[in-house]
């Protein structure tokens, strides 16, 4: 399938990268990962207070209402904000060289009124370090934000500025940046396969939140209801859970993410959690993730994994959180398909023979900013005889295994960055569909799953057997079909010689040329 040029992630409200082109002129030399908290957290300051005006507004034309009652607020799950603290103050002390103090003041007001912020919000904007003449120019730029007095509009504008912002910074903080980001292709293709309709949703790594933004998106989009999920998750990072928590609340998303940042493996923040889906981009290869103080762990159902590679830890603890009928769509390096050092090969052999490996999609080079290392999708269930899903129910899938090719599709979004377009994540999602056994109105499986050559194929366990319990589609689509060459051999040979002929001519009188042009100006070869 030919990839399109439609960006998938450009479906933006217009100025967005004009606010970044402009915001990022203010940073100057200040580092990317630096720059990043200082401006996502003034649009989260702007958030909070458009959030707390629209409140205000109601309250104030409500008879009897008291505009200025913080349980008023509380009540309605909006964040309290002191004077001091709300934005038409934060602007109109923008030029003072008071500012940072101003900000960082109202950034601890905001907290102290509101727990679940507590240690959240970043407190440093006094620092002599930052420019307090960019900072300003960039509080009036963010104050452009949403304006037009449509306040719930002015909240969703927000929310999608600060998703453009971090996927921005992790573009130019290159390496670093995939410590809290996860292309919204890749994440919209996980999330548009699992389908979370309703249940518990969890990421044991959860970075900036992107699996949660994107669960709720596709809900709403499906005409399903937000509160029919509930959210999970846990991150180790504390600027990254930060991160986490102010995106969640951006979006009015209630999470359950923990109050402090954790390690997944030796602190798991939701022993009991059983989870109806897990969507996860853990990181790739971890050497030093302390599982030789982890070897009688639980969670190794299908083997202990090595201590110098935590890939089939993460793999086990998300099956290990799963519900007896739960689903599972996680990211991971390609040599997850195929290693067989330090046991790895074992625990995947029984994750295939137990009948819990349901699809494997290898993916598009160049899609992360932070690593170029190939990657695959796993998607796991815990029961493939049936199910039930929000199309109908699942036919039994047991014995087989779903094996997608999605290595040629996407398109180079810039030089080094490829992306997915609308109908690349269509054709992949609607292939695993159909072969779930779910309706689609997709062309190529509008009549029931097939396999096509070059992209997908059903396997049988006995196949996958016989490739050493291998998990590379490489290995079981085939070639893709080429069209059959209308041209005869004849016929292609003599116009092929034609053209040889006619490239050696030009050659020889290119050459005679060179040498008339030589001997001009008194030069023998």
């Amino acid at each position: 399938m030919a990839a399109s040029k439609k960006q998938t992630m450009s479906s933006t409200v217009g100025f967005e990268q004009q606010l970044w082109a402009a915001a990022d002129k203010m940073r100057g030399h200040m580092d990317p990962a630096e720059y990043k908290h200082v401006a996502l957290g003034l649009i989260f300051l702007k958030y909070i207070s458009d959030a707390f005006e629209e409140k205000h507004v109601i309250l104030s034309k409500e008879a009897g209402a008291n505009p200025e009652d913080r349980d008023e607020y509380l009540a309605d799950n909006v964040f309290w904000v002191h004077k001091e603290a709300r934005w038409p103050y934060i602007q109109s002390h923008a030029k003072t060289p008071q500012i940072g103090k101003i900000i960082d003041d109202a950034m601890t007001a905001i907290e102290s009124e509101n727990p679940t912020l507590k240690g959240v919000l970043p407190k440093d904007y006094a620092r002599p370090a930052l420019d307090k003449t960019r900072l300003g120019e960039l509080i009036d730029l963010i104050s452009k934000i949403g304006m037009g007095g449509d306040h719930r509009m002015s909240k969703d504008v927000l929310g999608r500025v600060y998703e453009y912002f971090l996927s921005r910074f992790a573009s130019a903080e290159g390496k670093g940046g995939g410590e809290f980001y996860t292309p919204q292709s890749v994440v919209r293709l996980l999330v548009e396969m699992l389908e979370p309709y309703k249940g518990r949703i969890y990421d044991p790594c959860c970075g900036s939140g992107g699996m949660f933004v994107q669960s709720e998106k596709f809900i709403e989009q499906h005409g399903g209801r937000v509160g029919d999920i509930s959210v999970y998750g846990q991150e180790s990072n504390f600027t990254t859970w930060r991160l986490c928590k102010m995106n969640l609340a951006i979006r009015g998303i209630e999470g359950n993410i923990g109050s402090k940042n954790a390690d997944t493996f030796h602190s798991d923040l939701h022993k009991d959690l059983k989870a109806d889906y897990i969507i996860a981009n853990p990181p790739f290869n971890i050497s030093d993730w302390g599982g030789d103080r982890l070897r009688d762990d639980v969670r190794w159902k299908y083997g202990v994994p090595p201590t110098g590679n935590a890939n089939f830890a993460w793999v086990q603890h998300m099956v290990h959180h799963l519900s007896p009928r739960g689903f599972a769509g996680f990211v991971l390096a390609n040599g997850s398909m195929s290693s067989n050092t330090s046991g790895e090969g074992e625990i995947r052999k029984r994750l295939i023979d137990e009948n819990v490996v349901d699809c494997m999609v290898a993916m598009p080079g160049q899609l992360f900013y932070s690593t170029q290392i190939p990657v695959c999708l796993w998607f796991l269930a815990k029961d493939r005889s049936n199910g039930l899903v929000a199309k109908g129910t699942l036919r039994d899938r047991r014995g087989e295994i779903l094996f997608i090719d999605a290595r040629k599709l996407g398109y180079m979004e810039t030089r080094v960055n490829r992306n997915l377009a609308d109908e690349d994540i269509a054709y992949i999602t609607e292939c695993y569909h159909a072969w779930r056994g779910e309706p689609t109105t997709h062309e190529a499986f509008k009549d029931g799953y097939k396999d096509i050559a070059g992209f997908c194929k059903s396997a049988k366990l006995d196949e996958v057997k016989e490739h050493g319990h291998v998990l590379t589609p490489g290995r079981y689509v085939g070639a893709e079909e080429q069209e059959e060459d209308a041209e005869g051999f004849t016929a292609k040979m003599e116009r092929l010689t034609a053209q040889l002929a006619e490239q050696m001519n030009q050659s020889q009188a290119m050459d005679a040329e060179i040498k008339k042009q030589l001997a001009r100006v008194g030069f023998r070869l």
